[in-house]
């Protein structure tokens, strides 16, 4: 398997049918013809403004498509593979069909579809859509899907964990060695596998840095809670409190140490973005109250909340 580097990212929001030709040239340089490309309309080959970023990792493929224009592929054959794909979409629709005039799936916001797919299934977006499609090689999966298909919400905590290492292999594909490659499409497929049975082996050590960042997303977006701990992450991701402390530990940190720098990196943020006393920034960043966030603060910082307001009001 190919072990170099292969990735890509294409911007064309407002180029319309010249972001197609750069499109088309760039996944065949850096993709290749294994993944082939679908035929477009010749609407959407007229249209064609999107950010597309795609990685090749070994023998599979990630895309990410965050479109303005609409897109479908054109009537007609498509090529045959021997693919298991898995389409995610966060906003609009993906709606999948074995002819262009005939949808059997729409993949909505929020859900999810795994499926095998022995050819390019004809399919089409409407404006704004931003989604995901990984391609996988189908033989690791035929005793799991066994012909049938897998769909649910995008917020499962497999979805989860396979979206964070997707993202994390994306951002650093070009840097990673040959072995961090095979590392990355191994844990890629054991994840999306992890999907298809609808849980996965939490105590198998692969998955650790695809859960310490589902968890780190996750925590992100929930810093204001007073809830947020590490077992309430841990119950989001259906893994135990030892599971994930162990897979925050492979990285050399913890994962309340993680939630504290985030909500002191917040707190630090707001003291010079906005108008709110330090007892408000304590409380909304839960702290226990303004003098242990005082504390913590210049701790960090080496400042006093109040001093660093005034230095950078």
């Amino acid at each position: 398997m190919d072990d170099k580097p292969a990735s890509f990212s294409l911007d064309s929001r407002r180029v319309a049918a010249a972001g197609r030709h750069d499109y088309e040239q760039n996944w065949c340089a850096h993709i290749g013809e294994e993944f082939p490309l679908p035929t477009f309309s010749a609407a959407t080959a007229a249209d064609f403004r999107l950010r597309f970023r795609a990685a090749k990792v070994q023998d599979v493929a990630l895309t990410t498509v965050d479109g303005v224009s609409p897109a479908q592929t054109a009537e007609g054959p498509v090529p045959d593979t021997d693919h298991v794909r898995l389409w995610l979409v966060h906003r609009g629709a993906w709606a999948l069909g074995s002819r262009r005039s005939s949808v059997e799936h729409t993949v909505a916001a929020g859900k999810f579809l795994l499926r095998h797919a022995g050819g390019i299934p004809h399919f089409s977006l409407p404006p704004r859509t931003r989604a995901r499609c990984i391609v996988m090689p189908a033989a690791p999966f035929s005793p799991a899907l066994a012909g049938r298909q897998v769909a649910g919400h995008a917020d499962a905590a497999e979805v989860r964990l396979l979206v964070a290492h997707a993202t994390m292999v994306e951002e650093v594909r070009p840097e990673l060695s040959p072995a961090g490659v095979r590392a990355a499409r191994d844990t890629l497929v054991e994840l999306a596998l992890a999907v298809a049975h609808g849980g996965f082996d939490d105590v198998n050590t692969r998955l650790a840095p695809a859960l310490a960042q589902a968890a780190k997303n996750l925590a992100r977006q929930r810093l204001a809670d007073a809830d947020l701990s590490p077992t309430m992450l841990a119950r989001e991701l259906n893994v135990s409190v030892r599971t994930l402390q162990r897979a925050f530990a492979a990285g050399g940190e913890s994962v309340a140490a993680y939630i504290r720098e985030r909500r002191l990196e917040s707190a630090r943020q707001a003291l010079s973005a906005s108008r709110l006393t330090v007892s408000e920034i304590a409380a909304h960043w839960q702290f226990a109250d303004s003098g242990h966030f005082s504390r913590a603060f210049k701790q960090r910082y080496g400042l006093a909340p109040t001093e660093y307001a005034r230095q950078n009001s």
